[in-house]
């Protein structure tokens, strides 16, 4: 399944250290040959201080307990920096371990500045010092220690620059340990800066969007409210662009530089049934970029919601699964006894048929149970079943006539008060969006 691997697309807009677990994934599914893998972590690992694992994975590449002299040197070195940048932060580390004269900090960076500098003799040389351990600690490989380092750097910084460095060094470390409520708040926290930041270039608050969301994805589909929080912020340009017509948001950066990333955004959408008052919006998004990027996930859609192909549907639902348990953002096994399994798989597997199976009965009023069943990939019997414990649910208005083998839907026909309501539920958005831009007409040309 190399063919609908991301990781060529994705790993360039992610931390190197964040690469990695996309690596080990890509080695235990066997997707590519073992050597180009280790090959990819060594050439990683060179831009790391991580150089002992850069040395064992040698070892087993090459099936040698011989080193090359340059990675001998380099552990040298890494050595020697580590205790001049342990030396440099040793005052205010060590006033960090002082539980006692922490107590003495306040909420006022400010005083907390003074209180150093005058009491403790830590002024700015020490407080970068602490950045610069904190990132090297990180680049060893000691996430943990880099986290707690570079939180209480921030309470210390004035440099916003510096500041909003080591939040992304902190979001980095909490994703790498798993703590993904910690890695939320950080990421929203992030997302909060980004948003408000003035940046010398429109072009550079993109790429930061854009680091965001691939950052977020190993946060969304591993929090348990993950899969409604990134459609919340990916589709964020349909959910409050009406409220703010001049802000370049999410949706629209995907659409421009990270098509790639609606792979993510359909799967959501498909397991998600708190967001289907959107999702109408979001296939037109799909049927717009089918130019610039499509894989079964996005074809699926495409083929029940645009071209209304039902064959195609079935193939690509067959296809969908193999990417979802070669995707390493999808594939989150759950181990139960001796027994493993893929929730989002099952989920999506069973939302996909539900979604063929609604569009097939708005367009057919007498269905086939075998036909049915072949267009939901079951045989006979399963069918029936799915069917049966759908009009129990109350989720379906039809009848099984057993003897003809048929499902007979009942006429549903809309509610025209809830057809206005959708067709205006924007209209005051738009209107607000029409003003404002009749007011930055109107204003460029009185500035003539």
């Amino acid at each position: 399944m190399a063919k609908y691997d991301l990781t060529t697309r994705i790993a360039p807009n992610l931390d190197r250290h964040l690469v990695f677990p996309l690596l080990e994934f890509l080695q235990d599914r066997q997707i590519y040959d073992d050597d180009h893998i280790l090959k990819a972590k060594i050439q990683l690992l060179n831009k790391t201080n991580m150089v002992d694992y850069a040395m064992d994975i040698h070892k087993t590449l090459y099936n040698t307990q011989h080193l090359p002299q340059d990675m001998v040197d380099r552990r040298v070195e890494v050595v020697a920096r580590l205790k001049s940048q342990e030396e440099a932060a040793a005052p205010l580390v060590a006033f960090l371990q002082n539980a006692a004269a922490v107590q003495e900090l306040r909420a006022d960076k400010q005083y907390n500045l003074q209180l150093l500098n005058e009491k403790y003799k830590i002024g700015p040389v020490q407080i970068e010092a602490l950045y610069e351990y904190a990132k090297f600690q990180f680049e060893c490989g000691n996430y943990s220690g880099a986290a707690d380092y570079l939180y209480q750097y921030r309470a210390l910084c004035t440099n916003s620059e510096r500041s909003l460095s080591a939040l992304w060094g902190k979001l980095a470390a909490e994703i790498l340990m798993q703590n993904w409520d910690i890695a939320l708040e950080e990421l929203n926290r992030l997302k909060e800066i980004i948003d408000s930041k003035n940046f010398a270039s429109p072009l550079n608050q993109v790429q930061s969007r854009i680091w965001l969301m691939h950052w977020s994805l190993f946060i969304f589909f591993n929090h348990d409210n993950g899969r409604t929080l990134i459609i919340d912020l990916f589709n964020q340009d349909k959910e409050q662009g009406d409220r703010a017509p001049s802000k370049q948001r999410y949706l629209n950066v995907i659409q421009t530089s990270a098509p790639h990333l609606l792979r993510y955004l359909a799967t959501a959408f498909v397991v998600n049934k708190r967001r289907r008052p959107q999702f109408k919006d979001f296939i037109k998004v799909i049927q717009q970029e089918q130019h610039s990027y499509k894989d079964p996930i996005t074809e699926f859609l495409a083929c029940v919601y645009v071209n209304y192909d039902f064959d195609g549907a079935q193939k690509k639902m067959r296809e969908c699964e193999e990417v979802i348990l070669n995707d390493p953002f999808l594939c989150k096994r759950v181990e139960e006894s001796n027994f493993s399994t893929v929730p989002l798989r099952d989920e999506f597997l069973e939302n996909a048929r539900l979604f063929i199976f609604e569009t097939y009965c708005r367009i057919h009023q007498r269905i086939d149970m075998r036909v049915l069943a072949e267009k939901l990939n079951l045989n006979y019997e399963e069918a029936e079943r799915w069917i049966v414990n759908l009009i129990r649910g109350s989720r379906l208005d039809a009848k099984i006539d057993s003897q003809t083998g048929t499902v007979t839907m009942e006429p549903n026909h809309p509610n025209v008060y809830e057809q206005l309501i959708d067709h205006t539920k924007a209209l005051n958005g738009r209107t607000y969006k029409l003003v404002s831009q009749l007011l930055e007409h109107v204003q460029a040309q009185a500035a003539r």
